[in-house]
């Protein structure tokens, strides 16, 4: 785990991709889209179908790592709303698990506004925690401290001639204060936007500054991508 400040809370990145919330006892990951292969196998496209397994595997790492007592999951779970109908067996019974272990909130996005109330847990649109707002796509014009997924950030740089691209948070900090992050894609399947993106910058505006952080050894390493106009 790296530490991490954000929003007057002490956070940590957990495998790169998820955030622990030590005072909450919470483990947040965003876009799992579980049952993504099974989804392009229906439409043609044939993947290697455990990329659930492999997605709660890494949750149920990230849980006994932290000794999170509460999951919350920032959207797109799903691929589509009927991935939770398309469950192998395994891995339905590792969902299961977790659900029952943990207090599990859902929070719906774009790929799964329909998530049925069969998974386990408590599902909802977005939530309110601690004075934290945690739904799936920041909202621009959001002044209050903001938690979401939905973009898939990658930081791209190049190094000694090599083009690197890893997962990376993104925070952005508004002139009055307040701190919105979105987390990188948690599951398996998932690609990546440019972390510079303008679509990224759009949603976290109004913002004096955007950074993207990430994992460096032990360390938090912080990328500019944005300043606002003096």
């Amino acid at each position: 785990m790296v530490p991490l400040s954000f929003a007057g809370e002490e956070m940590a990145l957990v495998q790169g991709r998820a955030l622990y919330w030590p005072r909450e006892q919470a483990l947040l990951v965003a876009d799992l889209h579980l049952e993504k292969a099974s989804w392009f196998a229906a439409h043609g496209q044939m993947l290697p179908p455990y990329d659930s397994r492999e997605t709660l595997e890494r949750v149920a790492l990230a849980i006994r790592e932290t000794g999170a007592r509460r999951v919350y999951t920032l959207g797109d779970n799903f691929h589509d709303d009927h991935g939770a109908a398309r469950l192998e067996p395994h891995a339905a019974g590792m969902l299961a698990a977790l659900t029952r272990a943990t207090d599990w909130v859902w929070i719906t996005g774009n790929h799964d506004e329909r998530l049925g109330t069969g998974v386990g847990g408590t599902v909802v649109d977005e939530l309110a925690v601690a004075g934290m707002i945690l739904r799936h796509i920041a909202r621009p014009g959001e002044t209050r401290a903001e938690l979401s997924g939905h973009f898939h950030p990658k930081l791209r740089v190049t190094v000694k001639g090599r083009h690197l691209a890893r997962p990376c948070a993104i925070i952005g900090r508004s002139s009055g204060g307040a701190e919105r992050m979105i987390l990188p894609a948690f599951g398996t399947l998932t690609g990546g936007m440019d972390a510079a993106a303008a679509e990224i910058r759009a949603a976290l505006q109004p913002a004096r500054a955007i950074d993207a952080v990430l994992p460096a050894g032990r360390k938090l390493a912080q990328f500019p991508l944005w300043r606002a106009a003096a």
